[in-house]
């Protein structure tokens, strides 16, 4: 009989490098959102992969970048935490962009966490040429010396998503499960619900004004005296007046445009119809106050 093996990965990477795609592609389901915005992801978040040789858990993180707030500052210390503790660090490059100083930056700084076993992964091959492909293998292979694989593949096409299971479970502990059958994600529901309002709202938004949002849930419980509708009151947090009337567009269209977006992936997930009352406020320069920072979450 197979030793069961089980444990903890994370990606690292450039922002927007396709780690959330990646997260949600293993997971078989929506845990991390997505967005072409850099920095969309700023928790932890893990998803649950169950194997018949084990258990992976993916740890989606944010992208490693040069700090501009305290915020920034806060997200890099949150990687440098899930670095330290998890089995295997898979560095993340795109097939479609060549490696560049802060793809080898980020390389040569897993240096400092000797206990994970490290592997390269060449993402989006789905969106790459043969030609392209192979270069940025050579050129990925070449950052280090002790790259446990390297593997090209595609979250949107599924390509050699099986292999890369397979390597990151032979490269785990021996041990059981650490999440019953099951769970896919240790995230609460509200934190999924804020989520998934986020993304909602940085569709279409460009400049500064997707670092500026935040989500917080206020309350989620099903309609009195009915079991087919769940009420659910969140606000979106901004910096200033400007953006607030920017989340809220003319006559208030594009809000109701993100209540539609967010409420169409709601559903799905609370299992019943979603009465949403979304309040848009203002929290002057959230990002660089702690006390701000603090009651977000941050």
């Amino acid at each position: 009989m197979t030793e069961l093996r089980s444990g903890f990965v994370t990606f690292v990477g450039r922002p927007n490098v396709g780690k959330s795609t990646l997260t949600n592609a293993l997971v078989g389901e929506k845990v991390a959102i997505t967005s072409e915005k850099p920095q969309t992801t700023r928790r932890a978040i893990r998803g649950i992969l169950n194997r018949p040789g084990g258990q992976l858990v993916v740890v989606d993180t944010p992208g490693i970048h040069r700090p501009r707030t305290l915020l920034g500052q806060r997200l890099n210390d949150l990687v440098e935490q899930v670095l330290g503790d998890v089995d295997v660090i898979a560095f993340c490059a795109p097939a479609t962009e060549k490696v560049g100083p802060g793809d080898r930056r980020i390389a040569e700084s897993l240096d400092g966490y000797g206990r994970a076993k490290k592997v390269a992964l060449v993402t989006k091959t789905d969106a790459a040429t043969k030609d392209e492909i192979m270069e940025r293998l050579i050129e990925v292979n070449a950052l280090r010396e002790d790259w446990a694989a390297v593997i090209p593949l595609s979250s949107v096409s599924g390509d050699q998503l099986d292999v890369l299971t397979d390597e990151l479970l032979k490269l785990m502990p021996v041990g059981p499960a650490l999440y019953p059958e099951g769970v896919t994600t240790d995230e609460t529901l509200e934190d999924r619900v804020a989520e998934i309002i986020r993304e909602a709202a940085l569709e279409g938004v460009r400049d500064e004004l997707p670092h500026s949002i935040a989500v917080t849930v206020e309350d989620i419980s099903p309609r009195e005296g009915r079991d087919d509708l769940t009420d659910v009151y969140a606000n979106i947090v901004v910096e200033r007046d400007s953006q607030k009337a920017i989340i809220i567009g003319r006559k208030g269209a594009r809000l109701k445009d993100v209540g539609a977006r967010a409420r169409a992936e709601l559903e799905p997930l609370i299992g019943t119809k979603i009465y949403l009352a979304l309040h848009v406020r203002v929290a002057k320069e959230w990002q660089r106050d702690p006390k701000q920072l603090g009651r977000l979450g941050f």
